[in-house]
């Protein structure tokens, strides 16, 4: 299995300060599954850059304050 990618998120935390929106009802917003959605919070998967975006503003807060890059 391939190692996980060099990008760090808070995306469960957001989450949970938001109410404590789904996974699903999050991938249903930014236009991804639920199954994605648990990859990115798992660092299992980076997302796209609009995804990345897209979950960034649903949140209202900057990129750089749901996805830290940890260099390579």
């Amino acid at each position: 299995m391939g190692k996980a990618p060099p990008i760090a998120n808070r995306v469960r935390e957001l989450r949970e300060a938001a109410g404590g929106i789904s996974q699903a009802e999050l991938g249903r917003v930014v236009g991804v599954t639920r199954q994605t959605v648990i990859a990115i919070e798992q660092n299992r998967y980076s997302p796209s850059l609009e995804t990345a975006f897209r979950i960034a503003r649903h949140f209202g807060v900057g990129l750089e304050e749901v996805f830290v890059w940890l260099g390579d």
